[in-house]
């Protein structure tokens, strides 16, 4: 199955989405994954990676963090601005707040494979800082073959999918969090996935009244994750 097919997206739209930029600037990551794959070569030849234009402004390439053969992984949307300086996934707010559901759930985050469906910040700069813009559909295209090959290495038992564009990725096609989210079910590849919010959503409930309901909500998605994973 192509990457286009698997995210849903039509041939025709597929080279829309790559070419709009011109076909320099989305060939796809396909021509940068090492031949042998493991995790410590896929990190290293990620750097290297210009399958979008992304990499043009981004400080680095952001790759992955945790267990190389976990049972439960983790899939976000792309790094954040901490984490475009550090380098590792989920360090900044956002990363705190999943640090502590994780625990709350009973889950080791040592324990976890925490990856991102692409790979390079994108944002737009507002004065001096620079602010998250949402990854085109052209950039999940152009980045799906590293998480392809994350899931072929790592193996994970469980998916979970932190908000629709991780959905979007794994799933192939467009995910309703409201609707899909806590239970596990299949993507087209037969991989085991729960859908879930994405911590960053959770951070916007600071001050609200619904905060606690939100994050409970959040931890019982990762508590039913971790027990598909273990059956």
């Amino acid at each position: 199955m192509t990457v286009a097919a698997h995210l849903g997206v039509a041939p025709t739209t597929e080279r829309w989405l790559r070419g709009r930029m011109g076909d320099e600037e989305r060939p796809g990551a396909e021509g940068f994954l090492p031949a042998e794959r493991d995790l410590e070569s896929l990190r290293a030849a990620a750097t290297g990676c210009r399958g979008c234009e992304l990499y043009r402004d981004a400080t680095q390439v952001v790759f992955s963090a945790g267990r190389p053969r976990a049972a439960l992984m983790l899939v976000g949307e792309q790094p954040g601005d901490r984490e475009d300086v550090e380098g590792e996934p989920f360090v900044g707010p956002a990363g705190r707040i999943l640090d502590q559901a994780l625990g709350d759930a009973g889950i080791d985050r040592d324990d976890v494979y925490v990856t991102n469906a692409v790979k390079h910040f994108r944002f737009h700069r507002q004065g001096k800082r620079r602010i998250h813009e949402k990854p085109a559909v052209g950039n999940i295209v152009a980045c799906h073959p590293w998480l392809e090959a994350e899931l072929a290495v790592v193996q994970p038992r469980v998916v979970v999918c932190l908000g629709a564009t991780a959905g979007r990725s794994v799933l192939g096609r467009t995910t309703r969090i409201t609707e899909e989210r806590g239970h596990v079910q299949q993507s087209p590849d037969g991989q085991a996935v729960l859908v879930t919010t994405h911590p960053s959503a959770l951070l916007r409930l600071r001050d609200d009244p619904g905060w606690d309901a939100a994050y409970d909500a959040f931890v019982g998605d990762l508590q039913a994750a971790a027990k598909a994973a273990a059956t």
